[in-house]
């Protein structure tokens, strides 16, 4: 009964996908992938179920991933019969693989983490960090300001969520650690900062891929749009986003938690762990087990130094990385804008959204580090040799990660090529009443980035058909700007709830955190911010409620929804 309520749902709005079919859909051929969702229908959902459900079950996400993984390409190579599909899925799987490491964002995105792996090896080892979570410890009186520490610094690292994800975790763990917090908060108030504040700041590596969705959209309608001015009026309508940010300032508020998060939280708080039993946290010995000589002096500037430089780097790169990007284009505009107004807003938005985030934040993690080493040597805390075998060290921990990372890539091609996403569009056919849109395009983008693992895929399949359609409904600008904030903020939800996000993966890795503990204890809160967001934000907003009245509403609906169903995480 409850799979048939589904499909009626489905059924109901599929009207919605039948519109077109973006270029943007897959990046393997979407004849290829076309066919395959009409062969395989329902049985495209194979690979990324087998890959949730076994994370869940084993607890093992290598293997899972490695499962969905083999799960697609045995389907892709059916062709050849069943007894040689095992060999070809095989054989088409370390391609499927090769070919992620040979991605050059792919490759970046590794790198990244391993060089950010390393720099936090050699600022441990200054005692850099030791002396940061002492400085922080005494500001962070409580278990209260120490997450609102958190949440405020991945706030501050608001231009790209692989930074936040990678940066955060790292400074605040000795301090969440201390306040008895568990890696589980930790890894929600990280995952919970970091795509949403990035999707909505004026200026990130994410502003320019959306803007170009959005472009793109009314382009297909004739109209000429300034794209970045309705980026900018989508903002007020992203409420998962904004939402999902007051949320985690109402449980460091509060102090209190509900469902699997209480559990994990009363746990630390009365127990000392900040891991459950069993946990296996993503991030081996060699990261977290780094500490400074006795002799050495801690010194906060250790730490600030070389994050610093992190964070001025990837500034500095984005700009000039992007510059050089537009200055090799053919769109004479944006060069003459470079030209004559290198420095205004617009030219550093535009330089911003044009740089290669992963090629960027790798150097300038890179550059960093060798700065930790030039400090470390320079204070005589450690030798060239020790500070090169503590940054191999700290390389070595992250590992396992960029394994994890190359076969969620591997996964999200495989059912890309097997047409999932489309079979998932395919099915959704007749009208829809004109106020329930939002929320529909909300649900539907959750569910495509949570069965794929990619936000930024789910927001190139839905806005091409999120726009047109809206634009038939009602072309009125409100109803426009409600819409396509729907589709940007549903594929961050979906995405937030997926054990085989690539961001998911990150906020584990930087908290130090089992991923599925990550992952189950975050899946409760995200499903709660979105029912809020869908009832008391789009559908009210469907109906025309100004969103000067929405906001507070929903905002005191989450906080009250936390004051009934929380409890207090002291109390036994």
């Amino acid at each position: 009964m409850a799979r048939s309520r589904k499909m009626a749902f489905f059924t109901a709005v599929s009207f919605l996908i039948t519109l077109a079919v973006p270029a943007l859909l897959l990046a393997a051929d979407p004849v290829v992938a076309k066919a395959n969702a009409d062969h395989f229908k329902i049985l495209t959902l194979i690979p990324p179920v087998v890959a949730i459900v076994l994370a869940f079950v084993t607890r093992n996400v290598v293997l899972s991933l490695f499962a969905g993984i083999f799960s697609g390409t045995f389907m892709l190579s059916l062709n050849e019969g069943v007894v040689s599909a095992f060999k070809g899925g095989f054989i088409k799987l370390n391609h499927e693989v090769l070919g992620a490491l040979a991605d050059p964002w792919n490759a970046g995105i590794v790198l990244q983490c391993l060089a950010i792996g390393g720099l936090i090896a050699l600022v441990s080892k200054m005692g850099g960090a030791k002396a940061i979570a002492e400085a922080l410890a005494k500001k962070a009186t409580g278990a209260t300001s120490a997450q609102m520490y958190a949440w405020f610094m991945g706030l501050l690292i608001f231009f790209d969520d692989y930074a936040n994800s990678l940066t955060v975790g790292p400074i605040m763990r000795p301090v969440t650690d201390r306040m008895k917090i568990s890696r589980e908060k930790l890894a929600f108030i990280i995952d919970g900062t970091a795509a949403p504040i990035a999707g909505i700041a004026l200026i990130s590596t994410w502003v320019a891929y959306e803007i170009g969705l959005i472009k793109d959209g009314y382009a297909g309608l004739g109209i000429e749009a300034n794209a970045y001015g309705i980026f900018v009026g989508t903002i007020p309508f992203r409420f998962y986003n904004i939402l999902i940010l007051i949320f985690i300032v109402a449980t460091a508020v509060m102090l209190r938690e509900f469902g699997p998060m209480l559990t994990a939280e009363r746990r630390a708080r009365t127990t000392g762990k900040v891991l459950a039993d069993g946990a296996k946290p993503m991030a081996a010995a060699e990261s977290t087990g780094l500490e400074p000589d006795e002799s050495v002096s801690l010194n906060i500037w250790n730490a600030i130094i070389p994050i610093m430089t992190l964070i001025i780097g990837a500034f500095v790169g984005f700009y000039f990385n992007g510059r050089g990007a537009i200055m090799g284009g053919d769109d004479a505009a944006l060069i003459q804008l470079l030209t004559d107004s290198p420095a205004s807003f617009t030219a550093i938005r535009e330089a911003f959204g044009a740089s290669d985030a992963s090629i960027v934040l790798f150097e300038a993690a890179l550059f960093a580090g060798i700065v930790a080493i030039v400090l470390g040597v320079s204070q005589r805390i450690y030798t060239i040799e020790v500070a090169v075998d503590t940054w191999v060290q700290g390389v070595k921990s992250l590992v396992i990660t960029g394994v994890i990372l190359l076969l969620a890539w591997s996964l999200s091609s495989v059912i890309k090529q097997l047409g999932t996403a489309m079979y998932l569009v395919s099915v959704l056919s007749d009208s829809i009443p004109p106020f329930t849109l939002p929320a529909i395009i909300f649900v539907l983008g959750s569910f495509i980035s949570f069965a794929t693992g990619t936000s930024y895929g789910t927001m190139g399949i839905l806005m091409p058909l999120a726009i047109p359609l809206a634009h038939a409904i009602n072309p009125e600008s409100g109803y426009m700007l409600m819409n396509i904030g729907a589709v940007l903020t549903g594929a961050i939800f979906g995405d937030h709830c997926s054990p085989i996000s690539d961001t998911t993966i990150l906020s584990s890795m930087g908290a130090a955190c089992d991923h599925i503990d990550h992952t189950r204890t975050q899946l409760v809160y995200a499903v709660t911010v979105a029912l809020v967001t869908v009832v008391f934000g789009y559908i009210p907003a469907g109906l025309g409620v100004p969103v000067y009245i929405i906001l507070p509403v929903a905002a005191a609906a989450l906080i009250g929804v936390l004051f009934f169903f929380g409890k207090p995480v002291e109390e036994a």
